[in-house]
């Protein structure tokens, strides 16, 4: 571990290592989304709804960790795609469901190749990818739950999309 001001050198920062390597990923999957007319943003959106349709609007964005001032844009310029349709619950009126459309269903067999794609760029094998991918989640709920408890104290503590970008 780095001594005294060595901290601060940003080589060391965990914060930064995360940081550019999501930029860097959302480099690579720009070329690869552009032929399906899809943001990456919008490519997360659909990744959740190939998995489990029909999810509230609440629900998407919880597991997205984005709120709704961030998804609703998003779903409506997926909804103008013609990839996704919102509808109201049938038992809660207050409640939207979202859709995929048959042209959302068969953007899935389009898409099926870029995760390959990207693992084959990061040059780490699969029980590589997968080991990292728990180390990170396993961060991220360890770095939630502090929040969680440093909002008990103090509410304003935690805010929803802090990125100055925009980005969550």
């Amino acid at each position: 571990m780095p001594a005294g001001t060595d901290w601060l050198k940003l080589d060391v920062q965990l914060c930064f290592a995360l940081y550019s390597t999501s930029l860097a990923m959302t480099k690579l999957y720009k070329p690869l989304l552009a032929p399906l007319g899809l943001t990456y943003p919008q490519y997360l959106v659909m990744l959740v709804l190939w998995e489990t349709e029909g999810l509230g609007v609440s629900e998407l964005g919880q597991r997205l960790s984005l709120d709704s001032g961030t998804l609703t844009p998003l779903l409506k310029r997926l909804e103008a795609s013609a990839l996704i349709e919102r509808q109201r619950a049938r038992g809660d009126e207050r409640r939207v469901e979202i859709h995929l459309t048959a042209a959302g269903r068969a953007l899935r067999d389009q898409a099926v190749g870029i995760p390959e794609q990207l693992a084959c760029a990061s040059a780490c094998g699969p029980a590589e990818l997968e080991s990292l991918t728990r180390r990170l989640q396993a961060l991220r709920t360890n770095l939630l739950t502090h929040l969680a408890a440093d909002s008990a104290a103090d509410p304003a503590a935690l805010t929803e999309n802090d990125g100055e970008d925009g980005n969550p």
